[in-house]
């Protein structure tokens, strides 16, 4: 089955209509923040929405698992954050990045490897991209970068739900409370009218943050 980029967005708005439920009005606990790391992109691709999976001009899609990334970012009383920017970034399916300090290789060109979207009203945000794979030294994980008006920038990761490497990673044992570890992580799951699985990540802002 083929997808194309306005099918695909289509269904992730639906998908996230319905997994994302309304918030509690209660202190929520707030993303740890973690290293950005060596990759971040030296130049941003011409092609940097929110499919990694499919880049403008290539007539495949990328190698790898396909998965499809939803969440919204909150304030610390779980109240959506409005206009908020969401990046992503990671390795491709072998492992390399899109950068030039990457020294195994070229990365899949048939993959973004960066993407980058804004936060909806209700603090919405979604990726179609591939599930994280290992690297020399590194668990799999997706870096995340978020910024906007009315708050300081956050830098997090995220990993595989319950992955057999990840109490070894020293970044991910870095996180102080096992409450933070949980949070960081996340399942992918089938589901019903996408191609690939599915999995939520919400991400919450201290308290400088600014609710719309």
């Amino acid at each position: 089955m083929t997808f194309s980029r306005r099918r695909v967005v289509s269904g992730l708005t639906a998908l996230t209509a319905v997994a994302i439920a309304p918030s509690v009005n209660a202190a929520l606990l707030r993303t740890p923040s973690q290293n950005e790391g060596p990759y971040y992109p030296v130049k941003l691709p011409l092609d940097h929405d929110n499919d990694l999976v499919q880049v403008a001009g290539q007539t495949k899609q990328a190698a790898g698992e396909v998965v499809h990334l939803f969440g919204r970012v909150l304030d610390i009383n779980g109240k959506p954050v409005k206009g908020a920017n969401v990046e992503i970034w990671q390795c491709d399916a072998q492992g390399r990045y899109h950068h030039p300090g990457e020294g195994r290789g070229p990365a899949d060109p048939k993959f973004q490897g960066f993407g980058k979207t804004m936060a909806d009203k209700t603090g919405a945000w979604r990726f179609r991209t591939i599930k994280p794979v290992n690297y020399p030294g590194r668990v799999p994980h997706i870096h995340f970068r978020v910024s906007g008006k009315g708050f300081g920038r956050i830098t997090t990761q995220m990993y595989l739900k319950d992955h057999p490497d990840n109490e070894d990673d020293f970044l991910f044992a870095g996180i102080q409370s096992e409450a933070e570890r949980q949070s960081v992580q996340v399942s992918f799951n089938p589901t019903k009218g996408i191609d690939g699985l599915a999995g939520k990540f919400d991400i919450v802002l201290g308290g400088n943050a600014r609710a719309e």
